[in-house]
């Protein structure tokens, strides 16, 4: 079964489609006048090392950058990849870029802010763009700087591509750890549905994201999404991004954390305090008053009034001013504030205050 075929029930009732057929398909999912499903099928395979050689040398050519002695002693190493030969040959075309190139694929780098200036040339040749686009993305999404990954494929024409499988591949990476649900399949869908040739790794792994995002939890309150959102947080300070959008993300986290507190509490007063326990009743451990007389059920936050429950207004306080506390201070916050929660959750908001660490230059001890 493929993956459109495990969507296409879904997707004709909520009235979308996977697009897959020409270069918008690498935009994502569209809906025509009508707004009904419209399902566009194609076909992708990697170019033989022959056909790219020949296209690249013809770039090459019409751009005025064709060295037939370099050109050869790259195509002549054959031990490399159709795709690596293709790169190196085309780069040939900007010195610019072959330095933020070989910039990029270096792990101990800063992560770049915006995409190459050549990425964005209008006269560029679709083959040399798609190309060089795709390598450069696939070198930040490894470096997991997801956001210029994703920009740096706008416009990519994905029948010009030598490796389509890569391309999708890591386009879906970046998709799946941004939470971009439909982007993601879209991509996965190509990958997995259109692309003829991909390889095992790709295969195995773009299987596991697919479902992976199938067991997302719609509800944006979910702990689950709430976590996704930290993980990010996460990776954006690990890259000094502690700038606006990093800061749009936390408070986010702490809204959706609001929200669902507020939630549950709405489902505490509601039930009166009490709860249906197979046992007959009595006080259980984040149902309402009192202290807890047993393990809390991981379903549940705990909201038993105890010194463990989460106040909302303490916690954007002590965001305002972490930076500005003692350390003891800050570990005692922690502990209060994860003292009767889940075993299963004090990871979560740990992390979250360990973002809060880093975007102030704190070491965690």
């Amino acid at each position: 079964m493929t993956v459109r075929q495990w969507l296409v029930p879904a997707a004709f009732a909520a009235g979308v489609f996977l697009g897959a057929g020409s270069a918008s398909a690498a935009d994502g999912p569209k809906t025509d006048t009508a707004s009904k499903p419209v399902f566009a099928f194609g076909s992708l395979k990697g170019a033989t090392a022959d056909a790219a050689k020949a296209k690249a040398g013809a770039s090459l050519k019409a751009a005025g950058k064709f060295d037939q002695e370099k050109f050869t002693a790259v195509w002549a190493n054959e031990g490399r990849s159709v795709q690596d030969r293709t790169v190196e040959s085309l780069l040939a075309v900007s010195d610019e870029f072959k330095a933020v190139l070989a910039e990029a694929r270096k792990p101990e780098t800063p992560a770049p802010t915006a995409v190459p200036a050549l990425l964005k040339d209008a006269k560029l040749d679709a083959f040399t763009k798609a190309n060089l686009a795709a390598a450069y993305s696939k070198a930040l999404a490894t470096k997991r700087v997801y956001e210029e990954s994703l920009e740096a494929t706008k416009g990519v024409q994905p029948e010009q591509l030598v490796d389509p499988a890569a391309f999708y591949f890591y386009k879906a990476v970046a998709e799946h750890s941004l939470i971009q649900r439909e982007a993601a399949v879209t991509s996965l869908a190509r990958l997995l549905d259109d692309v003829t040739d991909t390889p095992d790794r790709y295969r195995v792994t773009a299987t596991l994201m697919f479902f992976d995002i199938q067991n997302w939890a719609k509800d944006e309150k979910d702990l689950s999404q709430i976590a996704k959102l930290m993980d990010n947080s996460g990776r954006r300070l690990d890259l000094s991004r502690g700038g606006p959008k990093t800061q749009d993300i936390q408070k986010k986290i702490v809204f959706r954390l609001d929200e669902k507190i507020k939630e549950l509490e709405a489902q505490q007063k509601k039930g009166g305090g009490q709860c249906n326990c197979p046992d007959g009743g009595g006080s259980q451990p984040g149902n309402g008053g009192g202290q807890p007389n047993g393990p809390m059920k991981d379903s549940n936050i705990a909201t038993n009034g105890g010194p463990g429950q989460i106040d909302i207004k303490k916690l954007r306080a002590y965001e305002e001013k972490w930076g500005t506390l003692p350390d003891a201070e800050r570990k005692k916050i922690v502990q209060e504030i994860t003292r009767d929660l889940p075993a299963k959750y004090k990871p979560m908001i740990e992390d979250y205050f360990k973002s809060l660490n880093r975007m102030h230059g704190i070491k965690d001890k």
